[in-house]
């Protein structure tokens, strides 16, 4: 039988290319990620934290198609399929295709996850990669969407009562309208 000369496309040589947003706020917080479709859901947990700022302190879920998948824990090995063993080509095998991450349960930060496009890889490019991306992602433990609202309130308004110590929590030069694609990249690189 002969060979055929035709290169059977492998699942590595398409890379998958997601818009990570926090919802909840306006103007938008958000991040767009080249990944190779073979990640795992536990690899795309890392790259989402490096990405958007979190410190993987908290734990995590994805739900999609109602099924969900997390940290493979036996006491909840009836709630939640494990994330490791679950590829993005299989649980979002299509463009337009949007699922859930919720990061830390007590803040319940939620961020929709869409395919925007599934593109062949390029070569000499290292994957992951974030391309693009807009706002700063809250502080961890601000107290979700009101406690953060309230941050930036406070902040903002050196006649508050709270506003040194708060200044002095997250830090001086601290912007929520700063993105660094250059960062959120030197992030992927030490953690992925």
């Amino acid at each position: 039988m002969a060979k055929s000369t035709e290169e059977t496309p492998s699942a590595d040589k398409r890379i998958y290319q997601l818009k990570i947003t926090l919802k909840g706020f306006s103007p938008k917080i958000w991040r767009r990620v080249q990944v190779p479709e073979t990640t795992t859901l536990a690899s795309l947990h890392n790259t989402i934290q490096a990405v958007m700022g979190w410190y993987n302190s908290h734990l995590h879920l994805f739900e999609i198609d109602g099924v969900t998948y997390g940290q493979p824990d036996p006491i909840y090995a009836e709630e939640f399929k494990n994330e490791k063993t679950a590829r993005l080509s299989r649980v979002a095998p299509a463009v337009k295709k949007k699922f859930i991450y919720e990061y830390d349960f007590g803040d319940c930060w939620m961020h929709e996850i869409l395919v925007e496009k599934i593109l062949p890889r390029a070569p000499g490019e290292k994957y992951p990669v974030c391309i693009a991306g807009k706002r700063r992602c809250p502080p961890e433990d601000c107290g979700g969407i009101g406690g953060y609202t309230m941050l930036l309130e406070t902040v903002s308004d050196p006649e508050n009562p709270d506003h040194e110590q708060m200044i002095e929590w997250i830090g001086a030069s601290f912007n929520p309208d700063s993105f660094s694609v250059e960062i959120a990249n030197m992030r992927l690189r030490r953690r992925t």
